[in-house]
């Protein structure tokens, strides 16, 4: 990317769990190079630890943790407005901030442009999400596949579609694989892991024993775990039988292979000495095909929606563990790589190029209209006043009685609260909701 020539543009982006902070403040580099970058981390069960923002590595000019109506509040007060805002949130908690920014700005000539998306594949709830993000300046699509179906859906409630802007997913990069290459290294299988898929016990069981299996069987490769946050940490999705948990059971009960390791850190980093991408439907397998790493979506437990691995029917990286282990090493197919954003055959470099000339051209207009979302008190009465309610705003985006402000309780005592309920939290749903559930079955 050429270096900027102009003053850099300041740019806020608000997120609400690790990935999405790592979403949102690419994405902001992408579209506005070398931008003067101010992070809000919208306080909830998911709110990244330092140590998971560590891992990210990408670093702000200012870096701190917000309600929503705390983040409103920043934005009406900024004596020097922002050029960008990036919500890199939840469908629901977008449309929340959208009502909210909409009240804030009310009136205003001049505006921050407000630019949203999605951290990675959209596999399950394609319309509630988009229409929970209408009302953006900028919804951007990580592919053709993706801003052909965002367009439909929007035109097909009769909603402007206009915000749609492909792009491509912008933490995408790293040297390309090259198969047969000689390497100071074992030949290394790497199992990417996610939070929340599978979802049972069981299955997740199922897939660790998978990886063990394929370790003892193959002992001249390295198998790797690569997991995405550690006991007690959340990240976008509740995980609630963490591998680690699991892996420990099974190290206690007669040991794991020595060529068999849990890791984790950068997915970029870890992919540099990957020779087999293995996972049921993680954003990882992206990552994969873009460096052409050989890539299998796993189907083990079934090709279902439920997954997400259907996603990637058509890819020809749909294989299962008794293939891997006979050294199955999948193609992907280079007509499904192209329009799912991957970026392949080295466009990649100007896969932001339409995102930027919108943005850029929203930021010089003298007059940006009002934000106005699809879902209004109007359209949506029975549905909308919810979502915002759980943000602290009424039905007009303005802060409800007794929401949570900054300058109302002691600092000190605020983050010790804060920490021990997210502990508390944490806690509940690793530990004493699955018992609840075994005794439930009972």
């Amino acid at each position: 990317m050429p270096p900027s020539t102009t003053k850099p543009r300041r740019v806020a982006v608000l997120a609400d769990s690790d990935t999405r902070w790592k979403w949102g403040a690419l994405t902001a580099a992408r579209i506005q190079p070398d931008p003067s970058l101010d992070g809000y981390l919208l306080r909830g069960r998911a709110t990244p630890t330092p140590r998971q923002l560590r891992e990210v590595g990408v670093r702000a000019d200012s870096l701190r943790e917000v309600t929503a109506v705390e983040f409103l509040r920043a934005m009406e007060r900024e004596a020097r407005p922002y050029d960008v805002v990036v919500l890199a949130l939840v469908g629901g908690a977008v449309q929340a901030v959208l009502h909210g920014l909409a009240k804030t700005w009310q009136g205003r000539q001049k505006r921050p442009v407000v630019v949203t998306g999605y951290v990675g594949v959209v596999y399950e709830k394609l319309t509630d999400g988009l229409l929970l993000r209408h009302g953006a300046d900028v919804v951007l699509a990580n592919s053709a596949y993706d801003a052909d179906r965002f367009r439909a859906v929007y035109q097909g409630v009769g909603a402007d579609a206009s915000s749609v802007t492909e792009c491509a997913l912008p933490f995408l990069g790293g040297e390309p694989y090259e198969a047969g290459a000689a390497h100071d290294r074992p030949y290394t299988v790497v199992f990417a892991a996610q939070p929340s898929v599978p979802e049972t016990p069981a299955d997740r069981a199922y897939l660790l024993n998978r990886l063990i299996q394929h370790a003892r069987s193959h002992p001249d490769r390295e198998v790797l775990l690569k997991l995405r946050s550690k006991p007690g940490e959340h990240t976008t999705h509740i995980e609630e039988t963490p591998y680690q948990k699991l892996a420990r059971k099974l190290e206690g009960g007669g040991g794991l292979p020595s060529n068999f390791r849990l890791v984790y850190g950068n997915m970029g980093e870890v992919l540099d000495r990957t020779d087999l991408l293995v996972t049921v439907s993680s954003t990882a397998a992206l990552e994969a095909l873009h460096r052409r790493i050989p890539t299998a979506l796993l189907t083990d437990l079934g090709v279902r929606e439920a997954l997400g691995n259907h996603h990637f029917t058509g890819s020809n990286c749909l294989v299962s563990w008794d293939q891997l282990d006979a050294d199955a090493r999948p193609e992907a197919d280079p007509a499904w790589v192209a329009r799912q954003g991957v970026a392949a055959d080295g466009s990649y470099e100007h896969a932001f190029d339409a995102a930027r000339e919108r943005v850029a051209g929203l930021v010089a207009a003298d007059r940006l209209p009002a934000i106005d979302p699809y879902y209004s008190p109007a359209t949506a009465p029975g549905y909308l006043p919810r979502i915002l309610a759980r943000h602290h705003l009424a039905p007009d985006g303005s802060p409800l009685p007794g929401a949570p402000a900054a300058d109302k309780e002691p600092g000190a005592v605020r983050q010790v609260v804060r920490r021990a309920a997210r502990g508390a939290y944490r806690h509940g749903v690793q530990r004493v909701a699955p018992v609840i559930r075994r005794m439930g079955e009972l």
